[in-house]
């Protein structure tokens, strides 16, 4: 599973704009009054404006080899998330990967992953067009079974790895949906930011075939897309 595109709303467009195009330069594809879109490897990301805010954790997917090298780069640019005593890198054992978080211009939790068993590593110096693509977007939810299900159903996607009750993940190491339950886990890690079903659209890429979701008031709208 891939995303190929996923949009986000934010009461501050103007700030996110400048923080993806100019603090990291990512290339905007297209920029208008009330959103814009940025080129992220095979992803498309965009911001659209709202009166409300909301508070979002998604996920770049790096190659394998570039962890600390990416995270010297970032530092540069833009605040690490000190994890605890300083230490900035989280190992995720059963996932066989390693991250490091971010919040971006309006106050969301970014992060960048590494994951080994993808085996994609690259020759070449860090820079932001070594960033692969969007690879995971939470997705909230009071039953993290039944939005699995209707994932799988509607999507052809996979339960991944995780807790079917607590937080679970449904697509592969490529494109990830977290499901975390916020009535059991109240958090997104390692902030204090609180776990809401915030509402999103993405498009996916699974096998051959494309899918729009819409997730709003904690209810997926899926459409199979022509290809």
């Amino acid at each position: 599973m891939k995303f190929k595109k996923l949009k986000l709303y934010t009461n501050k467009l103007e700030s996110e704009l400048r923080f993806y195009s100019e603090t990291l330069g990512f290339e905007i594809l297209e920029q208008k009054e009330k959103f814009f879109t940025v080129k992220v490897g095979w992803s498309e990301l965009s911001f659209e404006k709202s009166e409300k805010e909301y508070k979002y954790h998604y996920c770049f997917l790096i190659p394998a080899n570039k962890l600390n090298e990416a995270l010297e780069w970032m530092e540069k640019r833009t605040e690490i998330v000190n994890i605890d005593n300083g230490r900035k890198i989280q190992n995720f054992e059963s996932w066989n990967a390693d991250s490091f978080y971010f919040y971006d211009a309006s106050g969301n939790i970014a992060e960048f992953i590494v994951r080994y068993d993808l085996k994609n590593n690259d020759n070449y110096d860090f820079d932001i067009s070594k960033v692969l693509g969007v690879n995971e977007m939470g997705m909230p939810t009071a039953d993290v079974k039944k939005t699995n299900d209707q994932l799988q159903n509607e999507l052809g996607t996979e339960y991944w790895k995780g807790d079917i009750v607590r937080f679970g993940t449904n697509g592969t190491q490529e494109g990830i949906f977290l499901l975390p339950n916020y009535d059991i886990k109240d958090i997104w890690f390692p902030t204090s930011i609180k776990i809401k079903p915030e509402p999103f659209e993405a498009i996916i890429e699974n096998g051959k075939k494309e899918y729009h979701i819409e997730y709003r008031n904690e209810k997926i709208k899926t459409t199979a897309n022509r290809v």
